[in-house]
């Protein structure tokens, strides 16, 4: 009679981390990448539209998110560029670039959440147009990008906190790429017995012209 034990299999426990750390990196790249081009793609849109009174008359205004904050955009660079670190790094310096990709996502929700409902980019612009510094927009309205913004910010939170979480398991760049290559030693080749110089330069270097 055979019997069935419950005890995993070594394999199946060693390529366990292997697949978590491959879901997961998978995941990350996906979720940072993605997050970066919504979040740039948002903030060229429109936030906020109203109007502005000159010359007796109703004047159009509307602000996009770079005109709002531009500290989105800035983050969502700034996460892209840690996402890439994240390879190039490893132990201690991983934990500082995820670390720094994870504040980047949670910068930009905060900012975009908090720009929502911002008017002093319209109100410049009223300023402007009307030639008195006084002005402010009426018929105000804003518009969903801001939110779509915060969207993109939480998916690069959501890779930072991958990476603390998993970086480990992630690979790194080989160690050829971070110290250099090193160049093999060109071996010295024997003098030319019939050019009395270089017999002159092999003795001066300690090297016997012979080549024996």
């Amino acid at each position: 009679m055979e019997y069935v034990t419950a005890v995993p299999h070594p394999r199946s426990e060693a390529a366990a981390p292997v697949r978590s750390g491959r879901r997961s990196l998978a995941l990350a790249l996906l979720c940072g990448a993605l997050g970066a081009a919504v979040t740039l793609l948002s903030t060229r849109q429109r936030w906020a539209e109203g109007t502005a009174t000159v010359a007796g008359g109703a004047f159009p205004l509307t602000a996009k998110g770079s005109d709002v904050t531009g500290v989105p955009a800035a983050l969502a660079i700034v996460g892209l560029a840690a996402l890439v670190a994240v390879f190039a790094v490893r132990r201690a310096g991983r934990l500082v670039v995820s670390g720094l990709l994870a504040l980047s996502g949670a910068g930009i929700v905060a900012a975009a959440l908090v720009s929502a409902s911002d008017t002093s980019a319209l109100d410049d612009k009223a300023a402007q147009a009307s030639g008195d510094t006084s002005a402010t927009v009426a018929a105000l309205s804003h518009t969903g990008w801001p939110y779509v913004a915060a969207a993109g910010g939480a998916l690069i939170l959501l890779a930072g906190l991958l990476a603390l979480r998993y970086g480990n398991l992630w690979p790194a760049m080989s160690g050829r790429y971070e110290r250099g290559a090193e160049r093999p030693r060109r071996k010295a080749t024997p003098a030319d017995p019939e050019r009395p110089e270089e017999i002159w330069k092999a003795l001066d270097r300690g090297e016997d012209p012979t080549g024996a």
